[in-house]
């Protein structure tokens, strides 16, 4: 099998993995503007939009395609991790920013990811949010049956959630670990959605 046919293969199999966990709810691709600058600029990566449903009353974007290998050779050998963004409403601003997301992961000067980093997005992830980082967590608010999906040819990929954090708290977490923020989080029962939501540190 060609490269381009193992990718599309690839990308159909994510997409079916996140279409059958949220069976249910509304799912469409939604690629929006990903064809123009470098946000669009990761080959073969599309963007799932998930409408509140049975599984979730928010709206889920999740990437097909930031798996995928990259087709410069610093980027090689980063494969296995696709990315889910929880939202308020439904915007393309989303889609944009996973794009954003998967273009640092895997782009021509990329910086892996992996749980526990962070993202700096350069401005708030919504406006009037204090929240202007992704950190990478597991996903907690879908578990691991959105976590881990088998691929085709015996490969396997992982979607991470990408949760809009502040930047005091990503000075926090680099003070005191990943863990310690997120137990911040929990015990502030902060709702990770909310564009409002005060900052825990």
């Amino acid at each position: 099998m060609d490269t381009g046919n193992a990718n599309a293969t690839t990308t159909a199999g994510l997409e079916n993995h996140v279409r059958s966990f949220f069976a249910g709810h509304s799912t469409a691709r939604v690629d929006y503007d990903l064809g123009r600058g470098t946000r669009g600029s990761t080959s073969g990566l599309h963007i799932l939009e998930v409408s509140p449903g049975p599984r979730a009353d928010s709206w889920t974007y999740a990437t097909a395609g930031a798996s995928l290998p990259s087709a410069n050779a610093a980027g090689a050998g980063r494969q296995g991790l696709e990315f889910v963004l929880s939202a308020p409403a439904r915007d393309p601003r989303f889609a944009d920013l996973l794009a954003m997301t998967a273009f640092y992961h895997r782009g021509p000067e990329p910086h892996p990811l992996d749980v526990g980093h962070s993202v700096p997005i350069g401005e708030a992830w919504l406006p009037g949010s204090a929240c202007d980082h992704f950190l990478v967590s597991l996903p907690y608010l879908h578990g691991p049956a959105l976590e881990n999906c088998t691929l085709p040819h015996g490969h396997h990929a992982r979607f991470l959630w990408l949760m809009p954090v502040t930047s005091s708290e990503i000075a926090y977490r680099r003070t005191h670990g990943t863990e310690a923020l997120e137990q911040l989080l929990d015990a502030a029962a902060v709702n990770p959605v909310d564009p409002r939501r005060a900052s825990v540190a």
